[in-house]
């Protein structure tokens, strides 16, 4: 899927674009020409490309190969248009994980979050069809939190979706796609580095709702669910991945242990719900099977076959509160993950990933 390939990849220094990374420079699905990591933060390009230099002895030999030969670094922001253009040029596949994620901050600050999720892709789109790049495919990554959103990050994320879904009507040569799934087992930012931080330091645990309910993947479960919607999706659709569910206050619990650590309820932050969706109910009514993953169908009718439309594959909507794991399952996921507090390859102050 990947031979000979030039790559893109903006917010490529984040959780997920680390791992998207990697994953290519494996060279499992090909060898591809460039692998272009795009993002503003010189700090973390850096840090980056010195763990790959450092790791010459337990990387594989292949992906610090690749590495050495594949890997571009590239300072700029999806917000400029002119920065966008540049990055773009001769480029066959575009991965936009930049983006604000964190749901306080795009609520104080949704004008940012309007700047990165929404004119980011807008941005992508217009030099692709202004500039008539031959890109291939693009994969806009989204959220659970952009399925019946409530809040700014929702939104914005939510519109995303749509601008890259209506690209295909003008751009028929370019295929726009999207991904759509729930947290990220301990990407950054996310609940069970704050969990592991507060468990070090005694506690208490901040648990927002005891009933509140979250999607659960690992970053190559999210990695997957990209590669997954490179090979099979169809223009103007975005895949879902068929995820765990857990309680938050099971993963407290979990995490905690033996430990006499207290957990204290804090209340729903703003923006937050208690269960994320990723399939609305007026979503289901154009959701299909893709292999192992869901497809919502794009509304657009231009977009649509509708002589050929496969069967729904739900019947109600795809929320994190339906199915529930135990805590005993709870625990078994994150010990297969190796997110344990007590997991020896787990050091202060280390991001996790896995």
């Amino acid at each position: 899927m990947f031979q000979g390939k030039r790559i893109l990849v903006t917010g490529g220094t984040g959780s997920m674009g680390k791992t998207f990374v990697h994953r290519v420079l494996s060279g499992k699905l090909g060898t591809p020409k460039k692998v272009i990591v795009f993002s503003r933060d010189e700090a973390k390009q850096q840090d980056m490309r010195m763990a790959y230099l450092h790791r010459t002895v337990t990387t594989d030999e292949v992906i610090f190969n690749n590495f050495r030969n594949v890997l571009e670094f590239r300072i700029g922001d999806v917000r400029d248009f002119g920065d966008v253009c540049s990055a773009l040029r001769d480029t066959d596949i575009v991965v936009n994980a930049a983006a604000l994620k964190q749901v306080p901050t795009c609520e104080y600050f949704p004008s940012q979050a309007i700047l990165t999720n929404c004119i980011g892709a807008s941005n992508i789109t217009r030099a692709i069809e202004e500039s008539g790049y031959p890109v291939e495919t693009v994969v806009g990554i989204s959220t659970d939190k952009a399925c019946k959103p409530v809040n700014v990050m929702g939104m914005t994320k939510s519109l995303q979706e749509r601008i890259l879904v209506a690209a295909n009507v003008l751009n028929r040569r370019t295929r726009f796609i999207c991904v759509r799934y729930g947290n990220v087992l301990a990407s950054r930012g996310s609940v069970i580095p704050l969990f592991h931080d507060q468990i070090r330091h005694g506690g208490p645990v901040t648990v927002t709702h005891p009933k509140m309910t979250r999607f659960l993947l690992s970053l190559n479960d999210a990695v997957d669910t990209v590669f997954a919607a490179l090979r099979a999706a169809k223009a103007g659709e975005t895949f879902i991945p068929r995820a765990p569910s857990a309680s938050v206050m099971n993963i407290a619990k979990a995490l905690i242990g033996d430990r006499r650590i207290p957990i204290r309820i804090t209340g729903v932050r703003p923006g937050e719900k208690l269960h994320e969706v990723l399939v609305s109910e007026e979503e289901v009514h154009h959701c299909v099977k893709r292999g192992g993953y869901y497809a919502i169908r794009p509304m657009l009718p231009e977009l649509r076959d509708q002589a050929a439309a496969p069967r729904n594959a739900l019947s109600r909507e795809y929320s994190s509160g339906d199915a529930v794991l135990s805590f005993a399952a709870t625990t078994q996921l994150l010990k297969r993950n190796r997110l344990m507090v007590d997991d020896r390859t787990i050091s202060q102050g280390e991001e996790l990933l896995r």
